[in-house]
């Protein structure tokens, strides 16, 4: 799964490395402990144009009666989303790019489970592959999203059996291209990215709270 990450990079930076033509992203801030149920960054093609805004993490699917659904679809998985009913159509027409720059895992270890924080290698600021949807229920309205996920891959495997979704930079524009794709194509399409080379190192349990958001989160763990 993917339930915490990072997002530290500027606004200008997050505009030049996408191409975006908006001058500013309204209420985005940079943090070092991203958590469900927080307005997170993303990007969206509304039909004429790439544009970032912030979405809640956590979907909420637009015939859901209650919005405390979303804590527990912080996450998709990526193998049955296009089967799925809460998945299935937004698989087919309202996917988005989750902004990021390393996510945190936790290692199960002979001490207890030991936070980790994954990065590339050769890229700075990346994107999770997700879905979004807007809710609508009694004068309430919410624009949500979640996390594409996957079976972990060779290097992952040592820290989690699941990981987030990172899309290839050439591939991003085609995620969220404004035209509409059979989920199974959608889902076919995830499974045709290349893996980007990943790195990785433990920092302390300080991250395990979502209240704590400074540097201290990021800080290499020495023994």
């Amino acid at each position: 799964m993917c339930g915490r990450y990072t997002l530290l990079a500027d606004e200008l930076e997050i505009l030049t490395a996408f191409d975006l033509e908006q001058d500013t992203i309204e209420g985005y801030i940079p943090s070092y402990n991203i958590a469900p149920g927080q307005q997170v960054l993303a990007i969206i093609h509304d039909g004429k144009q790439k544009r970032a805004g912030l979405l809640k993490w956590g979907l909420v699917p637009k015939w859901a009666e209650d919005e405390k659904i979303g804590y527990k679809m912080i996450n998709a998985r990526s193998e049955t989303a296009h089967q799925k009913p809460s998945f299935k159509q937004l698989m087919g027409k309202k996917r988005c790019l989750i902004l990021a720059d390393s996510f945190y895992e936790w290692k199960q270890t002979s001490d207890g489970k030991q936070p980790q924080r994954i990065e590339l290698e050769n890229r700075k600021v990346f994107t999770f592959a997700g879905l979004w949807d807007k809710w609508e229920h009694k004068g309430k309205q919410l624009f949500t999203c979640t996390i594409l996920t996957k079976k972990a891959n060779t290097f992952m495997q040592d820290i989690h059996h699941r990981m987030p979704i990172i899309l290839p930079k050439h591939k991003e524009d085609e995620w969220i291209q404004p035209v509409k794709m059979e989920p199974l194509v959608s889902q076919q399409l995830l499974e045709s990215f290349d893996e980007d080379q990943l790195k990785a190192y433990a920092v302390h349990t300080y991250v395990n709270s979502a209240e704590n958001n400074d540097e201290q989160c990021i800080v290499p763990l020495t023994s």
